[in-house]
């Protein structure tokens, strides 16, 4: 049931913020762009015209909807990772991915407090730690679950947050493949939120769990004659 909340946390947590997401989005006018423009924009206070690199405009009606959604994203992440204890193993691997997720949780929460037109170091720390340290336990993640947690959940793991990596080092370099920066910025920040919120809610379900291959040879073996006395 703990690992259940914990993945109730992760479905509700990402679920609440796609749906921010779509919300303040529409309040642009002129309408918002996923590859012109980058998440952090959405929490942006001020309308003007932002960013040296990649210049554009900026001006978000629902900002404070937005922040509150990224700063419920993080208090609801950092839930699931400490709930989901069931889901992980014993070794360093599993203690290195979900300090490095709890770290995730921060960031998320820093990005919402702090937005980019307002406290810009913080904020950069935010995202760094979101997108860092998050994809860093989404990678280690695919050793450090439990035995007991089907094999693809940990494969997916590897690949999305392999991909996410390199989306984050071609978006320091500024290659954006055609994608723009947002687009970009996007294929390094979604693979671990869709990751948690496929996870969590299987979970929910109670289809990720599976009982270890130990438990069920432990089982001890009926004796003879026990058909014979129970009948």
């Amino acid at each position: 049931m703990t690992a259940r909340l914990g993945g109730a946390a992760w479905a509700v947590g990402v679920a609440q913020f796609f749906a921010a997401h779509a919300v303040v989005e529409a309040a642009w006018t002129p309408s918002y762009s996923w590859s012109a423009h980058n998440i952090s924009d959405l929490g942006n206070v001020r309308c003007a015209v932002q960013g040296d690199a990649d210049p554009r405009y900026v001006c978000s009606p629902q900002h404070a909807l937005m922040n509150g959604s990224f700063v419920t994203l993080g208090v609801l992440f950092l839930a699931g990772v400490l709930l989901t204890r069931p889901w992980w193993g014993s070794g360093p691997a599993a203690a290195a991915s979900r300090a490095l997720l709890a770290a995730a949780a921060a960031g998320f929460a820093l990005v919402g407090l702090a937005p980019a037109d307002s406290a810009e170091s913080l904020h950069v720390l935010g995202a760094l730690l979101a997108m860092g340290a998050g994809n860093a336990g989404l990678v280690l993640a695919a050793a450090g679950l439990a035995d007991r947690v089907p094999c693809p959940w940990r494969r997916a793991a590897a690949a999305l947050g392999l991909t996410a990596f390199a989306a984050c080092g071609l978006l320091l370099v500024r290659q954006y493949l055609g994608l723009g920066m947002g687009g970009m910025e996007r294929v390094a920040a979604f693979p671990l939120l869709l990751w948690t919120f496929a996870l969590g809610l299987t979970g929910l379900l109670g289809r990720v769990a599976r009982e270890p291959p130990a438990t069920r040879s432990a089982r001890p073996a009926p004796l003879p004659g026990d058909s014979e006395r129970r009948t």
